[in-house]
Parts: C-alpha cells; sequence; structure tokens
C-alpha cells in the first residue's frame, strides 16, 4: 500500500438498524476512509448464554441483559450482508467485516471479501486462524489482550496454513473500550514489526485522535478506528467511539502526517528553495576595495542575499586579490 489504510469501525453501532448502518457507510465515505468495517456473527456460536458482559458493556447497556441477549440483537443476516455490501459499491468505499465464527468466515469468503480481519480476542483460536490461512486472502491481524509469543504462533499458524506473509499486517491494540493512554504502549507496535519483519498498523479505542496520528508517525501503514453517528446512544461500543466530524479530521491530519513523512532524504524542499537567496548570505565588501587589493578580513564581510560566493568559501578567499573595484555592500 503507498498510503496508510484508514479503517472506519463501524463495529455494532448499527444497532441492529440496516438504516443506521447505511449512515455509518456515509459518515465513513465523508470522512475519507479507506474501509468501513462491520462485525459478522451468530449470537449462538460466539459466547455462552450465561457469558457475563465485560464491565464496560455494562456501564454502556441494560446491565440486567446477558451478553448473548445484547449480541443477539447486534447479528446481521446474509441479505443484509449482501445489501450493505452493495450500497459501499456505489459509494466506492470498501466493505469489511469482522468473523466471529466459522461459518461466518464462510459467509464473507462466498461474498468474495478480499482482506480478513481477525480481532483480538481470536488470536489463540487455533482453528479459526487455520481456517483463515487457508482462504490465502490479505488478512488484518489484531493482537489486543497478547504477548509477543501468542502473535508468533498466530503468524505460524496463518503462514502455514497458507496465507504469504507479505500479505499479513498485524495491528497492535488494547482492548479496553476507551483504552487509558498509560495503557497504549505504543512503542509495542514497532517492536512487532520489526521482531516478524512484518507490516505493522494499530486498532485504537482511546478517545480522541492523538494516537492514531502518533502511530502513523512511527511507521503504521493501518489505522482502525471505531466511529458512531452519536456517542450517546444506546449500544456498547458508543461512548468510545469518534463522531463523524471527530473521523473526518483523524482521517485528515494522518493524510497529513502522511505527506510530511516524506522519504527519508534530507535535502531543500521545492517549497523552499526560493528562500535560499533570501535567507542565506554571501560574501560581500565591507568597503570600497580597488582591483589589485588583497581580500581581508577587513575589507569583507558576510552579508544576504545568496546570490553570490557561499561563505563557506571564506578561507578559499581571504587572501586572493581583488579582480575588480567593488563599492560596499557589493557581492565578491
Amino acid at each position: 500500500m503507498n498510503k496508510v489504510f484508514i479503517i472506519a469501525e463501524a463495529g455494532v453501532n448499527h444497532n441492529g438498524s440496516i438504516e443506521l448502518a447505511k449512515k455509518l457507510i456515509d459518515a465513513a465515505v465523508i470522512s475519507g476512509a479507506d474501509a468501513v468495517k462491520f462485525q459478522t456473527f451468530k449470537a449462538e456460536k460466539l459466547v455462552s448464554k450465561n457469558a457475563q458482559k465485560a464491565d464496560y458493556q455494562k456501564e454502556t447497556t441494560n446491565k440486567l441483559e446477558s451478553q448473548f441477549d445484547m449480541i443477539k440483537k447486534l447479528e446481521l443476516d446474509l441479505d443484509t450482508h449482501k445489501e450493505l455490501i452493495s450500497y459501499c459499491k456505489t459509494k466506492e468505499i470498501m466493505f469489511l467485516s469482522t468473523p466471529f465464527d466459522h461459518d461466518s468466515i464462510e459467509l464473507l469468503n462466498d461474498l468474495g471479501l478480499e482482506i480478513f480481519k481477525i480481532p483480538s480476542g481470536e488470536i489463540t483460536n487455533l482453528p479459526y486462524l487455520r481456517k483463515i490461512g487457508e482462504l490465502n486472502k490479505r488478512v488484518i491481524l489484531s493482537t489486543g489482550m497478547s504477548d509477543i509469543g501468542e502473535i508468533e504462533d498466530a503468524l505460524d499458524v496463518l503462514i502455514l496454513s497458507g496465507t504469504k506473509k507479505e500479505n499479513i499486517i498485524v495491528l497492535h491494540a488494547n482492548t479496553m473500550y476507551p483504552s487509558p493512554y498509560e495503557d497504549v504502549n505504543l512503542k509495542a507496535m514497532v517492536t512487532i514489526g520489526n521482531t516478524f519483519n512484518v507490516a505493522f498498523g494499530y486498532s485504537d479505542h482511546t478517545l480522541g485522535i492523538e494516537v492514531d496520528i502518533a502511530a502513523v508517525a512511527m511507521g503504521a501503514c493501518c489505522i482502525e478506528k471505531h466511529f458512531t453517528l452519536d456517542k450517546t446512544m444506546e449500544g456498547p461500543d458508543h461512548k468510545a467511539s469518534l463522531e463523524p466530524d471527530e473521523l473526518k479530521a483523524m482521517v485528515e491530519s494522518i493524510r497529513n502526517i502522511e505527506l510530511a513523512l516524506g522519504s527519508q532524504i534530507k535535502k531543500p524542499s521545492k517549497s523552499e528553495m526560493p528562500n535560499m537567496q533570501i535567507a542565506r548570505k554571501s560574501i560581500v565588501s565591507s568597503c570600497s576595495i580597488k582591483k589589485g587589493e588583497i581580500l581581508t578580513q577587513n575589507n569583507m564581510t558576510i552579508k544576504r542575499p545568496g546570490n553570490g560566493i557561499n561563505p563557506m568559501r571564506w578561507d578559499e578567499i581571504v587572501g586572493t586579490i581583488a579582480q575588480k573595484d567593488y563599492s560596499e555592500d557589493e557581492l565578491i
């Protein structure tokens, strides 16, 4: 990829409504993101009926509702997937979705998805990893809650199953919603890239956009960020998501940083070339000099503009003979 791949993570912020999902797609398009991502799962295959919610989910949803009942309402069926994929095509934005079970992997593969996003919770799920690896598609692997050894194991499974290493991007992540800044550990993102010689990026759950921008400045080639139409809506992820104007600001900032990073070659830029003659200096006469006089530190000085002899040649010029008459302040 020649630019940072930005995923606007709609996730389950559609609240089970296809119309809300389409509005999220519209917001992602306006933001300038490269892809909008949802989540594909069957509640019965994802979570047991007595599983507890995460603490952040208890704060943002009905406390008396089980995790199963919460996510059951957020399922997207096959027809809804087809409609959202078609809508994304008309809006010229890539549709992505994270599968959470084997049936969902097959569903998304049958729908023609070219990129498979593996969520942090599945990084230790060997059968799941193997099934995605066998598809030989592009893979984005989130690594929240994992250590370097678990990342190595997951990569080994994917590669041995048939996925090319160059088709994998590994995302550093923290799975707390929202993530405390002191727990982000963004330097670990670079450690992942260096350790495995793999493309790396960042899946962000902090409030705000500054960590995403910092990640790009540190070399991230992919950024994933949750967004919503309204943070006050009921649902597990709305509170820790960006609203549309914030998402747009994040994308614009990333694109600016992307441009500013440049080529690693230190040289005068095209825009500052005209300033060289204005801001730099040349060797000039400090008084009247007659032809044949010796040029010395007493009859020369250094002043703007910079279109004469470079002052770095001062020692070379001192002691030479004036080849013409000079008036004061004239370029030597």
